[in-house]
């Protein structure tokens, strides 16, 4: 499992995720392998929990939807994984099934993603969020998130420094991440289209 994080506050958006692998009882950190969770896709960041399968089937997938990958609002994203769905099962074999009674076939797929236009959330079911604050997703995310509603208002407190601070927390907390903490930033699209990477987006730390 894991603690990845996203953040929006004063015109910047930070994604971060913590960098533990775990196979059972069995533990595979950083110093092992380099565990990335959070990877760009175009303009955009995007952060896995779950399976690590996922990972190199979501880099693939999305990067080969080209100009078909459109995550720059809540309907963009959920278009995009009705497309990642299609694809999931055709080309990558996914298991759709979760519960007898589910209304819908499951993506088995729940990520968040950073970009110009803002935070997203995208659920097993192809349900989208756009956060306005803050969000977590993994095993540590309470933690995180508690950890980050007590910070969010208070004064010198960027978006990197929050997302940090939550991943932190789950890190500190939950049995199942680890360090060192991955931290992206970027800036909100100004009216003038404008916009890129924060000076203090700080990679892995």
């Amino acid at each position: 499992m894991t603690t990845c994080v996203v953040v929006k506050k004063d015109g910047e958006v930070a994604i971060a995720a913590d960098a533990l692998v775990t196979f059972g009882d069995t533990r595979l950190s950083r110093a092992y392998e380099r565990n990335q969770k959070v990877f760009p896709v175009g303009e955009s960041f995007i952060a896995l929990a779950g399976t690590t399968a996922h990972f190199p089937v979501m880099r693939s997938l999305l990067s080969g939807l080209g100009e078909e990958c459109r995550l720059g609002s809540r309907d963009d994203v959920f278009r995009t994984f009705l497309k990642v769905h299609e694809r999931l099962k055709t080309e990558y074999f996914i298991n759709t099934k979760e519960d007898e009674d589910d209304p819908y076939e499951s993506s088995q797929i729940v990520c968040l993603i950073a970009n110009p236009e803002g935070i997203f959330g995208v659920y097993s079911y192809r349900e989208v969020f756009a956060f306005d604050r803050f969000w977590g997703i993994g095993s540590g995310r309470n933690y995180a998130l508690g950890a980050m509603h007590a910070v969010y208002d208070s004064p010198g407190f960027d978006a990197a420094r929050i997302a940090r601070i939550g991943v932190e927390a789950g890190v500190e907390f939950d049995k199942s991440s680890a360090g060192p903490v991955e931290v992206h930033v970027l800036r909100l699209r100004a009216a003038d289209g404008a916009a890129g990477m924060a000076p203090n987006n700080d990679g892995v730390a």
